[in-house]
């Protein structure tokens, strides 16, 4: 049974999918053939709108995988509902908003970006979850939802869209530097499966001030603390009812504005120095155009030092000593450089950094 507080339009009578119009039952006849289709990204579409359908108050929903074991959490629908209303109030975009699905729904960002369209009202198009989601569109959507890779993907031409939200991993420097001059309102995104996606925004192209300064600034109703470890602490009572501990380093300028650090799992102990690698890494993103991420490798001496692991098939190298130590303090500086072809990702895009590290210290062997 519904509870009370459910009281949402699961289909919006403004809703159109592929330019269709639809009743309860036709979506749902629908989503039944989507499903038993070949492609895995119909049957994930059809299996998701048929589970908003149906009578019970929640869908499961995997987690990501990116920084732990991939896990079932369930959402409440209600919740869903009101994070799709808060995005609407946020960036304007409510009935007959033009938008395209490109985002994998079996992890939460796809599904929301249904959940948006079946509740809100928008004409939804969806096209195949891939590296370059725009490759074969030629119309112009007033909102999109994309992971970096996808944005990497797509610079040629992002121009046809109004707002585009970037979810799933910080982007880059170098990415953000190729962004700046697009008419495109381009948003980076925090937010994970247990607050219903994005729960802050901040934009990367700004007209006039430096990206890189701009704080994450959360939505309608989301309220921030810290822990003693300095990790976030995320208070969103419409989509969560208790409060949502992450492992997010951050600097906090007040209870709705942050500046993100990066993971407390990920901080590197090098002879009792704290190192972060997400912040060497914006200071290497200035001299590396590829992609890239540092870690920690185990030392015996100083119990862990500082090392690059960057995606190309060619060995890399820097030019000299002296253009690393333009960028970097001397304790930051990669002691280790590990060059593969390909990093893990998961499904969605997300690097696997455990997973790459261990491909690349079992290909040193």
């Amino acid at each position: 049974m519904r509870s009370e507080e459910e009281n949402f339009i699961k289909i919006h009578s403004e809703f159109r999918l592929n330019d269709e119009a639809h009743t309860v039952d036709s979506l749902k006849a629908l989503a039944t053939q989507y499903r038993n289709q070949e492609e895995q990204y119909l049957k994930a579409i059809g299996s998701f709108i048929l589970d908003w359908l149906d009578d019970k108050d929640f869908v499961e929903v995997q987690t990501s995988g990116s920084t732990g074991k991939a896990k079932k959490i369930s959402i409440q629908k209600s919740a869903m509902a009101k994070s799709a209303l808060a995005t609407a109030k946020h960036f304007d975009v409510f009935q007959k908003t033009k938008a395209l699905l490109c985002l994998p729904a079996e992890y939460i960002a796809g599904k929301m970006m249904l959940v948006r369209a079946l509740t809100l009202g928008w004409h939804l198009d969806m096209v195949k979850p891939q590296s370059k989601p725009l490759k074969n569109i030629n119309q112009s959507y007033d909102f999109c939802a994309m992971t970096p890779f996808q944005l990497e993907g797509s610079l040629s031409k992002v121009h046809l869209l109004s707002t585009l939200i970037v979810g799933g991993g910080a982007i880059s420097l170098p990415l953000k530097n190729k962004l700046q001059g697009f008419d495109t309102a381009i948003y980076e995104t925090y937010g994970m499966t247990e607050t219903v996606t994005h729960i802050a925004v901040r934009r990367v192209n700004p007209k006039e001030a430096i990206a890189s300064a701009i704080p994450f600034t959360t939505l309608s109703n989301v309220r921030l603390e810290q822990d003693k470890r300095g990790c976030l602490v995320i208070n969103a009572p419409a989509v969560s009812k208790q409060a949502v501990v992450t492992n997010d380093l951050v600097k906090l300028l007040n209870d709705t504005q942050f500046m993100w650090l990066g993971r407390v799992d990920n901080v590197i102990n090098s002879g009792g120095v704290k190192l972060y690698p997400e912040q060497i890494e914006h200071k290497l993103g200035s001299i590396i155009k590829t992609n890239f991420f540092i870690a920690g490798i185990q030392d015996d001496l100083l119990g862990e030092r500082v090392a690059l692991f960057v995606e190309q098939e060619e060995a890399f190298s820097f030019n000299s000593k002296t253009e690393l130590e333009g960028v970097l303090d001397a304790y930051e500086i990669p002691k280790f450089i590990y060059t593969l072809a390909r990093f893990e990702r998961t499904p969605n895009g997300k690097i696997q950094r455990k997973q790459t590290i261990k491909n690349a210290l079992n290909q040193k062997r």
